[in-house]
């Protein structure tokens, strides 16, 4: 699918970073949007960013809450007509060890990243299977290919993101629909000062290591879902340790343990 105008495109995690910049840019092709958050606010703001959209729509969706996800696809397919194009961007963290993660936390984050992406597929898979060619795009990390200390919960969704993803590639081969995975690496969001535990200088500390800003991801994710890629890498650190986790798994594992040490001890 290359020209996006006049198609409906469902996107979760709207209301900002990469969510924000992808709906913008899909609203600057002429793609009618549905797009969905828990923040109400950062909807709106995002909504009135996408105004060269023919048409927006915004739902207040806990993408963890199976049942608001069906009410969501429901009130897409009455506003919309159907859908030809499903993001599943929505994404929070908790920085903290294993030890000290409260079961909640990982129910949480797990809820969020993972189930959210499943209950996306479900409930919009059959109206995507009504359109001539659909999409579906699902947002994992370079988490993926790398467990990062202190990240349990993140690390185990988004490699569960990522199998996810690679079966339905496989269950939707040789079909109308074509199933993309986003591996963004140090992008600055608003991420890391949402993720439970995090002190401002932790977030200053990430923003300050992440590379490319949201817009230039977004640009980046788009191009690659128009040139139809499976695997779309964003940022050189996502390439290195994409690389480096195949060819070297558990030299990768103990150099990103080793610079995780060495942040710790300059706190």
């Amino acid at each position: 699918m290359r020209d996006y105008s006049g198609k409906v495109v469902v996107l979760t995690g709207a209301a900002s970073g990469i969510g924000r910049a992808l709906a913008i840019g899909l609203a600057s092709e002429g793609a009618h949007l549905a797009l969905c958050d828990v923040d109400a606010e950062g909807l709106r703001v995002t909504a009135g960013a996408c105004g060269r959209s023919p048409h927006v729509t915004t739902s207040v969706v806990d993408v963890a809450d199976w049942a608001a996800v069906q009410a969501f696809a429901q009130a897409v397919e009455r506003d919309h007509g159907g859908v030809d194009m499903l993001i599943n961007n929505a994404g929070i963290s908790c920085v903290a060890t294993i030890e000290q993660t409260t079961h909640d936390d990982f129910a949480r984050v797990l809820g969020v990243n993972l189930w959210g992406v499943i209950h996306g597929i479900q409930a919009f898979l059959p109206l995507l299977r009504q359109r001539p060619e659909g999409q579906i795009v699902n947002v994992a990390s370079l988490n993926s290919f790398v467990p990062f200390p202190t990240s349990g919960p993140y690390n185990v969704s988004k490699f569960g993101v990522d199998a996810l993803t690679q079966t339905l590639m496989a269950e939707l081969s040789g079909t109308a629909i074509t199933v993309s995975c986003v591996y963004p690496g140090g992008v600055k969001t608003n991420i890391a000062r949402n993720a439970r535990y995090v002190t401002d200088s932790d977030a200053a500390g990430f923003e300050h290591r992440a590379r490319i800003s949201s817009e230039q991801a977004a640009r980046r994710i788009i191009r690659g879902v128009k040139r139809g890629r499976q695997r779309i890498i964003v940022g050189a650190d996502a390439r290195i340790l994409a690389f480096a986790g195949r060819l070297a798994p558990q030299s990768t594992l103990r150099l990103v343990t080793w610079g995780w040490r060495r942040i710790e001890r300059s706190r």
